[in-house]
């Protein structure tokens, strides 16, 4: 049975850890069940345990499941309230489109320094979406979403700065308890291939000290992460 939560306590039980559920929680977390923009499901089995959590925000469904799932459920519900995307492990098939890629996590820390650079862990955020360019996502709503996350202990961007000119940046999109979610790695085309990358991601894996997850598209970046301490672990679908 698939049903709508009223508040926190009810995921509680929950224990599967992946890149989704530390993408939900942390959702729940910034917005809490109060908003109608944003919603959150629990999958519960015969026994009353549950097999699976969802967030849905505006029409954006990410899905977390454990080995028990009824996964048939979850797909057949997944199609009958709609969506714009859901991200998911592949083993839940939904008939729709999807892109696919691999998961890779790290809980190891491997500290790279280049002199010369500043870290700002608070850069101007108009300065950040227009450096890593989101392209159709407008700035006011991407603004509002991150502002509050990061207001909320739910997010955290940071750039690498040379003479105060943006070179890296690198966002954990997600954060909640010791896990988040690395996203918006990006390097000027100029200055790749040069470790301010590399030192920026080490920099926010080394202070933040928990375990790290992100999705890498398909033939890219596996030896840049590896070098980091993160090894593949899985892999994601998003269906559209």
């Amino acid at each position: 049975m698939i049903e709508l939560i009223e508040n926190s306590r009810q995921f509680g039980g929950f224990t599967h850890a992946d890149i989704y559920s530390v993408r939900i929680f942390s959702l729940l977390m910034a917005y809490g069940c109060g908003y109608p923009f944003a919603r959150f499901y629990r999958q519960i089995n015969e026994n009353g345990e549950i097999t699976a959590v969802l967030s849905v925000l505006d029409k954006d469904i990410t899905v977390s499941f454990c080995s028990g799932a009824d996964r048939d459920e979850l797909s057949e519900f997944i199609s009958v309230i709609g969506f714009s995307s859901v991200l998911c492990d592949e083993l839940l098939d939904i008939d729709a489109g999807y892109e696919s890629g691999t998961v890779m996590k790290t809980d190891k820390t491997v500290e790279l320094v280049l002199p010369y650079i500043e870290i700002d862990e608070y850069p101007p955020l108009f300065d950040l979406y227009n450096f890593i360019d989101y392209g159709e996502n407008h700035f006011e709503a991407w603004y509002v979403d991150i502002n509050h996350r990061i207001r909320h202990g739910c997010a955290k961007a940071v750039t690498l700065n040379v003479d105060d000119e943006i070179i890296s940046s690198a966002i954990f999109s997600s954060i909640y308890e010791n896990c988040a979610i690395l996203t918006g790695v990006q390097t000027k085309p100029e200055f790749r291939k040069m470790g301010y990358g590399s030192a920026l991601v080490s920099d926010m894996c080394c202070n933040f000290g928990g375990t790290v997850y992100l999705m890498r598209e398909s033939g890219r970046n596996e030896s840049f992460y590896k070098k980091l301490g993160f090894e593949n672990t899985g892999r994601w679908r998003m269906y559209k």
